[in-house]
């Protein structure tokens, strides 16, 4: 079969989508699929090679990618244009589109559904509508989408989305929850979850090259390394308090690993505040990344509090393949809090208390028997529910079922 793959984010950016759906393309590749990518131009400072360049065909792992420009800016306004323009360049890529293709479309952007309907409508494909973050709920809880007819506005094109297309997987029962919630028929939601390179992301000794190179080898290191995002940013500062009252022990170490739209503000918050237990660093190679989450006693997992129902980070099932407690900085009703009370893989505060989260990670700092406990426990959930080869075959499964109606 024939599969376009829609994504705004893919390598060589960083982050959890990229990745992912790298992983995604070279899987179905080398299961004998025709794979095609539509994707962006890097952002910055991920674009070295493709400086001045406005399109460009290239192939990799056996599948072919095509790259649009966008613009580049951080704002909330600029990422809504990128948004745009990438959805229209869609709409032109659907020339090449043919009947019977699978038409992968990774949400966000919302608008990719319209590229959905005009491909079952004017190509005969057949598509997938893969949700990741729900919008425009996140906009909303963050304070970006204010107006209540632009609210209003927002919702039901939201809501008209998922009325227009007929196959839509999300990566959690409480996102379906959600859409059904809002009146979208059960019966077309699907829950894949995002999956993890169990092979590449494996439990590694503390003491390794990573970590010597960084000074953690022999401190109590508390790490977040993802995205810094506005799903995160407000209770990350949290932690940043929370490390203020962490000072008096110089055995604790707090490290941010990460970029992104709120990655100055969050290092600005942590100038402010005089912080000498913080250890701030831009995004590590991806070769490296098993051995600095090696480096890390426990992994931190923010979701600030209007967004916590809202979003399940991928990072979670990546932190849970290296063997390390979860610190989940959630809500109680969410479900990330759910997973790990569930699986007994590490411990959760409010997102917005920085004594409570102070006082976690000093619960965590006192019992290694119960942090190796807590490690085996994530670990052996992520084999068990998340593995890539798991996940994959469910998505090959789903578009196999879609191909053959």
């Amino acid at each position: 079969m024939r599969i376009v793959v829609h994504t705004m984010y893919f390598l060589p950016e960083s982050g959890s989508a990229p990745i992912l759906m790298n992983e995604f393309a070279a899987s179905m590749a080398g299961r004998g699929h025709e794979v095609e990518i539509v994707t962006t131009i890097p952002r910055p400072p991920h674009n070295r090679g493709y400086e001045g360049r406005f399109f460009v065909r290239e192939r990799r792992s056996g599948f072919l990618v095509k790259r649009i420009i966008t613009n580049f800016t951080a704002h909330h306004l600029g990422r809504l244009l990128a948004w745009s323009i990438y959805t229209l360049y869609t709409f032109w890529n659907l020339r090449t589109v043919r009947r019977g293709d699978i038409v992968f479309l990774r949400l966000p952007p919302l608008q990719l559904g319209i590229t959905g309907w005009l491909a079952r409508r004017l190509r005969g494909a057949k598509t997938v509508l893969n949700v990741q973050d729900i919008h425009p709920d996140l906009s909303i809880e963050s304070g970006l989408l204010r107006h209540p007819l632009a609210i209003k506005a927002a919702l039901a094109f939201e809501k008209g989305i998922y009325d227009l297309n007929p196959a839509i997987v999300v990566i959690s029962d409480g996102f379906k929850a959600n859409l059904v919630g809002k009146g979208v028929s059960p019966a077309k939601v699907e829950v894949i979850p995002n999956w993890v390179d169990t092979d590449l992301l494996r439990p590694h000794p503390k003491d390794n090259p990573v970590s010597r190179r960084h000074g953690l080898a022999d401190k109590f290191v508390v790490m977040y390394s993802g995205i810094i995002s506005i799903s995160s940013f407000e209770t990350l500062v949290r932690v940043l308090e929370a490390a203020k009252l962490l000072a008096d022990d110089p055995g604790i170490r707090l490290v941010i690993v990460g970029e992104g739209f709120k990655g100055g503000d969050l290092k600005a918050a942590a100038e402010a505040l005089g912080l000498g237990n913080v250890t701030l660093l831009p995004f590590q190679p991806y070769a490296d990344l098993p051995f600095m989450l090696a480096a890390a006693d426990g992994l931190l997992v923010p979701l600030d509090r209007s967004k916590s129902r809202l979003s399940v980070p991928s990072k979670l099932y990546h932190y849970m393949s290296a063997g390390r407690p979860i610190l989940g900085l959630t809500t109680e009703d969410s479900e990330v809090h759910r997973l790990i009370r569930e699986v007994g893989c590490g411990i959760c505060a409010p997102p917005d208390d920085p004594a409570a989260i102070a006082e976690a990670v000093r619960n965590l700092a006192g019992s290694a028997a119960e942090r190796a406990a807590m490690g085996i426990r994530s670990r052996a959930y992520v084999e068990a529910h998340y593995s890539r080869t798991r996940v994959l075959e469910a998505f090959e499964a789903l578009m196999d079922r879609l191909g053959r109606t």
